[in-house]
C-alpha cells in the first residue's frame, strides 16, 4: 500500500466540505487495510508505552462527525495495541446539571490526559460553536450572564467562542499536550445507508434514534457550522484534518497515520536512563535473582 500523505488532511485556510472527498480506499482491498493498520497502531501501542514512562506529554485526540461517522469504531481499532490504562475514552452527552454550573470548557479541561497517556473525546468542546449554533436555544441553559435570549447570540458571541477554544488549545499545548483534532467526513447518502442498516439489524436497532432523522433535515447547515470551526480554530499546534469516512477502514488508517507521523517528531520522548548506580549493578541483580530458589 502506498504512503499515507497526510497534510493532504490538514486544514490550512477556508474550507467547503461539499468540495472534498468522502471516500477513500488507495486502491486496496480492506484487507489490506486492516493489515496497514495493524501495523501502525502496534507502534502506537509502543509509543505510548514510551510516552508513559517520559511522563512530561499527554495526548489529545478529538474526534468530530455527524452521527454514524464511525467515531466508535475507529475508537475501538485504532487504539487495540494500547496499555488499556494508557487511553481514556470520554463520550461527552448532553451537558448534567453539575457541567451546566460551570462554564462550557469546564467538563473538557477535567477529562484532559494526564501526563503519559492519551485521552479520546468522543465529540469534543467543537459541540459548543456545532450543535448549539444549529440549535442556539440550548445555550440558553448555560445561564450566561447578558444572554437572556437567542437574539443575544450574535456573530460576536460566536466569534468570542471560537477564540475562547482556541486559547484553550494553546494553554493546554503550552503546557505539554499533544493536539490532535479529526472531523469524519462522511457523505450524506453514506449516512441514509448506516442508518438503514440501524433499522434492519436488529442487534444494531439501539443505536438508532429518530431524532437522527431531524438532525439529517439540518445537514447543511450542519455542514456551514463546521466549515466555520474548521476555517476558525485549525492552528499549528491543534490543527484539524478531514478524514474521508465513507470508507471506515480506510478512516482509521488515515487517522492512525497522522498521529505516528506527527508523534515521530518529537525526538525528547524517550524511555528515561537508569540511574548511573542501578545501571552500574544491573548483572549483581541479574546474579542475585538468578540465585533464588522457588
Amino acid at each position: 500500500m502506498k504512503k499515507v500523505k497526510t497534510e493532504e488532511y490538514r486544514v490550512t485556510g477556508n474550507v467547503q466540505l461539499s468540495e472534498l472527498s468522502t471516500h477513500e480506499d488507495f486502491g486496496v482491498s480492506n484487507k489490506e487495510l486492516k493489515k496497514e493498520l495493524k501495523n501502525i497502531r502496534k507502534d502506537l501501542g509502543e509509543f505510548q508505552d514510551t510516552l508513559y514512562a517520559h511522563g512530561k506529554y499527554g495526548v489529545l485526540v478529538c474526534l468530530q462527525g455527524i452521527d454514524t461517522a464511525g467515531k466508535d469504531s475507529l475508537i475501538r481499532e485504532v487504539f487495540k495495541d494500547f496499555n488499556v490504562r494508557g487511553v481514556v475514552v470520554h463520550s461527552f452527552k448532553v451537558p448534567s446539571t453539575k457541567e451546566k454550573k460551570h462554564d462550557y470548557l469546564w467538563r473538557h479541561y477535567i477529562a484532559l490526559p494526564e501526563r503519559g497517556k492519551f485521552s479520546v473525546f468522543n465529540r469534543t468542546h467543537y459541540e459548543n460553536v456545532l450543535v448549539t449554533k444549529v440549535h442556539p436555544e440550548y445555550i440558553l441553559a448555560e445561564n450566561i450572564p447578558q444572554v437572556e435570549s437567542v437574539y443575544d447570540i450574535d456573530d460576536e458571541f460566536w466569534e468570542k467562542r471560537y477564540q475562547q477554544i482556541n486559547d484553550f488549545e494553546k494553554h493546554i499545548a503550552e503546557n505539554g499536550t499533544i493536539i490532535f483534532k479529526f472531523f469524519l467526513h462522511l457523505s450524506k447518502e453514506e449516512q441514509r445507508q448506516r442508518l438503514l442498516r440501524r433499522i434492519r439489524l436488529k442487534q444494531k436497532n439501539w443505536k438508532f434514534s429518530p431524532g437522527d432523522l431531524e438532525e439529517r433535515k439540518l445537514w447543511h447547515k450542519y455542514e456551514a457550522g463546521y466549515e466555520e470551526a474548521l476555517k476558525k480554530t485549525s492552528k499549528d499546534h491543534a490543527p484539524w484534518f478531514v478524514i474521508p469516512a465513507d470508507n471506515k477502514n480506510a478512516a482509521r488508517v488515515i487517522v492512525a497515520s497522522i498521529m505516528m507521523e506527527a508523534l515521530k517528531k518529537y525526538k525528547d520522548i524517550e524511555e528515561p536512563e537508569l540511574d548511573d548506580e542501578i545501571k552500574a549493578n544491573l548483572e549483581t541483580f541479574k546474579q542475585e535473582l538468578e540465585k533464588e530458589t522457588t
